[in-house]
């Protein structure tokens, strides 16, 4: 699901760590990758809005993803020292809210390489029509 495409993502990410190391903010790393999934003919949309409703509501709150990738993979930017459970409970969020069962979780700010992990869920709830 997704695997050949979920390459290409991750060649663009190690393209980015490679010409930029650790250490910068997470904005940085957004802008480049969106730079680098462009010069790749990549398609994605950047920090996406998304809409949430309640028992047929609208909720005000909405969640933003840095990037959907190739119109079905989530992809969340930490630059932080190590990935934690709350990175992933925020991927989670953000796959079960728009229906994508393919995620990622790219870490450009661990020293010694980029840290990233892949997530495929299977309990997604069809959706719905409201």
């Amino acid at each position: 699901m997704f695997q050949e495409e979920g390459y290409k993502l991750m060649g663009a990410a190690f393209e980015v760590y490679n010409q930029l190391g650790y250490g910068m903010a997470e904005e940085v790393y957004q802008q480049s990758l969106e730079v680098e999934l462009s010069l790749r003919a990549i398609p994605f949309q950047a920090k996406p809005g998304l809409l949430m409703s309640y028992k047929g509501y609208q909720l005000e709150k909405r969640y933003v993803p840095d990037l959907f990738v190739f119109g079905g993979m989530v992809v969340e930017l930490k630059a932080v020292s190590e990935l934690n459970s709350d990175h992933e409970a925020q991927l989670f969020n953000y796959m079960r809210i728009s229906r994508v069962e393919v995620g990622y979780l790219l870490n450009f700010g661990r020293k010694g390489g980029l840290q990233w992990k892949r997530y495929v869920l299977s309990d997604l709830h069809p959706r719905s029509n409201e």
